[in-house]
């Protein structure tokens, strides 16, 4: 009989390769791209638009009807039942050469999501962290000859993407970018919550 391995208690994070067609990425990239100019406090070739919503314009709202279905499949995942979802904030963001992310989190979301409207370099990928702190040893093993996997690691480098590739992952994940050391890379981001969670009747309502 074979041996068997279980991960127990997986985080979920679901990749969708093409969820946007490319007339709608260049839509999103010809209207939106010129108003990313907030800059990021940490890195200045990061600039980010305002918030926005999906009413707020029609290539938005084509975006929510696109990804809103997978939203509820990783809900599904998280929660255990296929939940009403809504998007409640949505932003682009526009990152130049050496341009970087810092590793970060998403507050008051369950949800959230980077559709890529742009190639990027494979160094610039997204990158997932796990916690700080946590229940794992004390003592570490580290050094040349260990492998990583994913009971060990320290991170996760998504796939490499294509434009109107979307990743979705808790928002409580940590994230970064590392530095870009290509050209313009430019991504749509966005955060979702479910009509309201329910335990054992103590039920909660959010709305966007």
């Amino acid at each position: 009989m074979m041996d068997e391995v279980f991960g127990v208690f997986p985080t979920p994070v679901l990749r969708a390769a093409g969820a946007l067609e490319g007339e709608l990425v260049q839509g999103l990239l010809r209207h939106f791209a010129g108003l990313a100019d907030s800059p990021n406090a940490a890195s200045g070739a990061l600039s980010h638009t305002r918030l926005l919503r999906p009413a707020d314009s029609p290539l938005l709202g084509q975006v929510a009807a696109r990804i809103t279905p997978r939203i509820v499949d990783i809900g599904a995942l998280m929660f255990g039942q296929r939940l009403g979802w809504s998007i409640k904030e949505m932003w682009v963001n526009l990152m130049d050469g050496g341009g970087h992310q810092a590793m970060h989190q998403h507050a008051n979301s369950f949800v959230s999501g980077v559709v890529y409207l742009t190639p990027l370099e494979p160094a610039a990928r997204t990158v997932f962290h796990k916690p700080v702190g946590g229940t794992e040893f004390v003592f570490r093993n580290e050094h040349a000859e260990v492998a990583p996997t994913p009971f060990n690691a320290d991170r996760w480098i998504s796939p490499s993407t294509a434009p109107g590739d979307l990743l979705l992952f808790p928002s409580y994940l940590l994230h970064s970018v590392p530095p870009n050391p290509g050209g313009r890379r430019i991504t749509l981001s966005f955060n979702a919550i479910p009509g309201g969670l329910d335990a054992w009747g103590y039920a909660v309502r959010f709305g966007a």
